[in-house]
């Protein structure tokens, strides 16, 4: 192959009115995410018919372009499918495809039968968390729902102990700032149950995602997260589906979670072999004694 130019001017190819942007191609095409194709793209990683790009929005057209991300050729396919699952992630497990200190992940879990090229988790729950968490190798999609423009809800239902009053509501709801700094939006808490005085299972709606927040809201609070599960992503409920399983979203769940994600009509999806079907480790749920 010819040495690649540095003239970023629009591939040979594209149609700038009919193209698609090169980094959203890469991220339906299930290459890598949007905001992964933004920096390949702005570090010199991607070729266009043999022209190294620096401008993510270049329009392409992948029936007839030819790109090269990272020295390998991207595949495109117009009728590619794409995979939509929700899985209950239990406790003492990491939401990365790996981890540097051999803790057990989320993928790990995964039956072998699911292909792993290109799938994402969207969004993340920490080690200590669990509940609904969503994978997929739409793109697209990963990139809306994981963007901090776009605010769809989600509910967890979480167990502290410490007191639990109207003040400790209210000031969730008016927003707080954090001890380092950082300033919440509005978070909508309800009292679920109360298990004893000091024993609360609350229910809260975030619009952010701040790096460890409900733990970090109920430190500052002075209330222990004892159990801290998520319920609910926008439309898409976590139910009944017992820990460490999966099952695939339903064509109106998918329909559904994109309109919130303020995306168009629904790509091709396939369904995975099984429904709910278990994960290869069924560990049960081990709360640390200081889970903050």
């Amino acid at each position: 192959m010819a040495h690649p130019t540095r003239d970023a001017s629009p591939p040979a190819h594209s149609d700038p009115a009919q193209g698609v942007r090169l980094n959203k191609a890469l991220s339906q095409a299930g290459i890598c995410s949007r905001r992964r194709a933004d920096e390949l793209i702005l570090t010199g990683k991607v070729l266009v018919n043999g022209v190294l790009i620096h401008e993510p929005g270049v329009k392409i057209d992948p029936n007839r372009d030819t790109v090269v991300v990272n020295g390998q050729k991207a595949a495109f396919s117009p009728q590619k499918t794409h995979i939509y699952l929700v899985f209950h992630k239990p406790v003492q497990t990491v939401t990365t495809a790996s981890d540097p200190q051999g803790r057990p992940t989320v993928f790990d879990l995964l039956p072998p039968e699911i292909p792993r090229q290109g799938l994402f988790t969207v969004g993340r729950l920490d080690f200590y968390s669990e509940g609904l968490l969503l994978f997929t190798d739409d793109g697209e999609l990963t990139h809306r729902l994981t963007h901090p423009s776009t605010h769809v809800p989600k509910i967890y239902h979480v167990l502290v102990r410490g007191q639990v009053n109207g003040r400790t509501l209210s000031t969730m709801a008016q927003g707080m700032r954090l001890a380092e700094g950082e300033v919440l939006a509005p978070v909508e808490a309800t009292v679920l149950h109360r298990e004893s005085p000091e024993r609360a299972l609350l229910s809260l709606r975030l619009i952010q995602g701040v790096n460890r927040q409900i733990r970090r809201m109920c430190r500052d609070l002075g209330l222990t997260v004892l159990r801290l599960t998520r319920v609910a992503q926008g439309p898409i409920l976590l139910g009944d589906l017992p820990r460490g399983t999966f099952r695939p979203l339903a064509p109106e769940e998918v329909s559904a979670l994109r309109a919130a994600a303020g995306l168009g009509p629904v790509p091709h999806a396939s369904a995975p072999p099984a429904c709910a079907a278990p994960a290869r480790d069924d560990r049960r749920r081990q709360t640390p004694p200081h889970a903050t």
